[in-house]
Parts: structure tokens; sequence; C-alpha cells
């Protein structure tokens, strides 16, 4: 009876620990964002294959997309160890609070790069790994260091963040050519209202750590919501372009247009009121927009 009870004991712990251990890799790569950027490749992908889909290619763009952008957001938390636990909303990821050494992040997250970037350079093609690699190294090594130096950092952040719908075309077809080009615009002019919305909501955080986040100086602010503004218009005109290049049909077209009026209607919003609640009507607005206009487009092709 005590050595069953004792079995049982042991049982449960090991249980317990490896339900720990999975839940801190969840938060090491950051699994729902990361699901999320795999998302946008793969529609992508499927929106630029013509004919018989490759599901294969696909499944090791999603496999290869996922240990790529999963290891970025790991080694972002490396990097970041000691200004995470200054941030109420990061305090509590593994590496912040020790759960996980800096040694066995790094490691996990380095070989999780490199199996990343070959499979995706093997299986797909050489221009679809380049773009892989520098997804990876230029979200890791300058945009995450570049964000307690200047706002600018969200400009160069938004090229990393953008790359994964350029690979998604770029596995299908070998080159960046102007639809390639086009759909990379629509992810990354999307990312500034999107990523402001956030820093506004999170700004006081974000102080904390001494990460400078908003465009303006002062940070919520006229300033700030008017640029905000200022590339939501912009995407009025770009998520249309799709159809002028035959992407897609007049349906998605509109659908982008529509999709633009709305995240210019709620950052004309937060300009009138700079109120946090009309940061975060911006914020949802801009989660329901990039997959709605993407699955718009590759649905307006089948």
């Amino acid at each position: 009876m005590e050595i069953n009870t004792i079995n049982n004991n042991e049982t449960v712990a090991q249980v317990s620990y490896l339900r720990a251990k999975v839940s801190d890799y969840n938060q090491l790569v950051k699994f729902r964002l990361t699901f999320l950027v795999v998302f946008s490749s793969v529609v992508t992908f499927l929106t630029a294959s013509s004919g018989a889909i490759n599901w294969f290619n696909a499944a090791m763009l999603a496999l290869g997309g996922f240990f790529v952008t999963g290891a970025a957001n790991g080694i972002n938390q490396v990097i970041e160890k000691d200004f995470d636990k200054l941030m109420l909303r990061t305090a509590n990821r593994p590496v912040a609070t020790n759960r996980m050494s800096v040694m066995e992040a790094s490691i996990v997250c380095t070989l999780m790069g490199i199996v990343g970037v070959f499979i995706i350079r093997y299986y797909l093609n050489p221009l679809s790994g380049w773009l892989a690699l520098g997804a990876l190294m230029s979200y890791a090594f300058v945009y995450t260091p570049l964000k307690r130096i200047s706002p600018v950092s969200v400009f160069v952040g938004a090229f990393p963040g953008a790359i994964p719908t350029l690979l998604g075309w770029v596995a299908v077809s070998g080159t960046i050519n102007m639809p390639a080009i086009i759909l990379f615009g629509v992810q990354f002019f999307w990312q500034f209202p999107h990523f402001w919305s956030i820093a506004w909501i999170l700004d006081d955080d974000y102080k904390r750590a001494g990460f400078k986040m908003l465009p303006s100086t002062p940070g919520r602010d006229k300033g700030t919501a008017f640029q905000a503004l200022t590339f939501s218009l912009v995407l009025i005109p770009i998520g249309m372009l799709p159809y002028q290049y035959g992407i897609s049909g007049i349906p998605s077209a509109v659908i982008g247009a529509l999709g633009g009026l709305m995240l210019s209607y709620y950052s004309y919003k937060l300009f009138r009121s700079c109120e946090m609640a009309d940061a975060k009507k911006l914020m949802f607005a801009s989660f329901i927009y990039l997959p709605l206009v993407q699955l718009a487009y590759l649905f307006d092709k089948i």
C-alpha cells in the first residue's frame, strides 16, 4: 500500500512537471501569435497556388514557419529577460522567472531556428529559406534591441512581421514579383494601426521597461493617433490592389476597401478622443482585419 502511494505521488509529480514544462514552452514560443503568423503564410501560399495544391509543401511551410517564428519569439525573451521582469504582462514568462534557464531557452530556440530554415530551404526553395532566415535575424537581433532606443523599431519590425506573407507567395512562385509585394504591403501597413493600438493600451507597462513603442514623444496623444489613421487610410487603396493585378476578384477588393475603411473609422475615433476605450476598439478591429482580408483574397480566387 505504501509503495503504491509513493508511486502514485511520483506519477502525479511527473505529470505536473510535464504540464508545467509544456506551459513554459507554450509561453516561450508564444504559440497563439506563432499560429497566426503561420496562418498568414499558409493562406498566402494557397492563394498563390494555381491548379492542384501541393499540400506537402504547405505542411512544410507551416512546420518550418512555426519553428522559425517560435525561435524568434524565444530569442526575444532571452534578450529581454531582465526587462520582462519589469512589465506586468511579461513578468511571468519562463525565462524572466528563471523557471527556464537562459541556456535551455537559447539551445532550444537555436535548434528550432536552424531546423525551421532548413525545412523551408530544402523542401521549398532557396529564396524562401533566405526570407525565413532574414525574418528571424532581423526580428531577434535588430527589432528587439531597437525597442529601447527609438520608436523606429516598429517600422523596422514591420518588415519581418510582413515577411510570412511574402514567404507564402515565394514558396510557390520561387520569385518576388508584384503580387508578392502587394500582399506583403497589405500586412506591412496593417501592422502600424494594429501595433500602435496595442502599444497605446500597454504604454505604461512598456515605459517600465524603457521601451519606446509609440511614435510621438508624449505617447498617447493625437500625434500617435494621426499616424495610426494615416496608415489605416493607406490600407484602403492597397487592399484593392490584388484585384488590379489579377490576384483576386472584385468581391475581395470590396472587402479589402471596407476593411481599410473600418480601421480608418476606429483610428479616426481614437484621433478625436485619445481615449483608452477607442484604442481597444481599434485593436479589436485590427484583429479582425487581417484574417478577413487574407481569406477574402483566397476564397475569391477559388
